[in-house]
């Protein structure tokens, strides 16, 4: 069997959403701060709002599977204003239908990946190098999609997956934006990090935790 084949973690969802949590509530100040020096401020503001949404939407629906822990994530985040919250949400509810079964295999989850990017894109009409949240995920997506059917495990592919979103995160503060609040201050954005390409490197961060049980070090967001 190669990795393709393998399913992710036992109670993977649930890990994920768990670490998703508390990851983010832990870091909605260091998003805000870079979107208040980037954009207009409310990025940190409305991630914690969309993750409480969705506490609500868990603690209502007692989710038995991925697809019902991915789907009270992505709900939490479809209710959020701004650009950035329905995009998360969508991007979540293409994840939510990747598995067939109780866990996503390392494909369905590549699968979803990819799925999730091709929407944000559609609908939010980014390309890498735009400085938004696509940064992050295309080379992720790129990375698992690309190393699928090797002998690497799911937990070695999921933090290198993981690492290619940091770097591209880490990368837009080079950029000029193209897309989104940042595209209309210009060059005051130049040395910022976009908060949503940051955002969606935790998340993938979160997914590689969940997979080994450990945490994200997201200490790269401040250094």
């Amino acid at each position: 069997m190669n990795n393709a084949d393998i399913a992710l973690a036992p109670d993977f969802g649930h890990r994920w959403v768990d670490a998703l949590l508390e990851t983010f509530l832990g870091r909605a100040d260091e998003l805000g701060d870079l979107d208040r020096r980037s954009g207009d401020g409310d990025f940190g503001t409305n991630i914690a709002s969309a993750l409480r949404r969705a506490q609500r939407n868990i603690d209502a629906d007692r989710p038995q599977d991925y697809a019902g822990w991915l789907t009270a994530v992505s709900r939490g985040f479809l209710g959020t204003g701004g650009t950035s919250g329905p995009l998360f949400g969508m991007f979540f509810r293409e994840l939510s239908r990747c598995a067939a079964g109780a866990e996503p295999t390392l494909a369905e989850f590549a699968r979803g990946l990819a799925a999730g990017l091709a929407t944000v894109q559609r609908y939010g009409g980014a390309e890498v190098g735009h400085k938004t949240m696509v940064d992050a995920i295309a080379p992720a997506a790129e990375l698992l999609e690309s190393q699928l059917g090797s002998n690497d495990s799911p937990d070695l592919l999921l933090a290198r997956a993981a690492q290619a979103a940091v770097d591209g995160a880490r990368s837009t503060a080079d950029l000029l934006a193209k897309r989104g609040r940042a595209s209309y201050v210009g060059e005051v954005a130049r040395g910022v990090i976009d908060p949503g390409a940051a955002a969606a490197a935790i998340v993938l961060q979160a997914a590689a935790a969940a997979q080994v049980g450990g945490r994200a070090d997201t200490s790269w967001l401040s250094s």
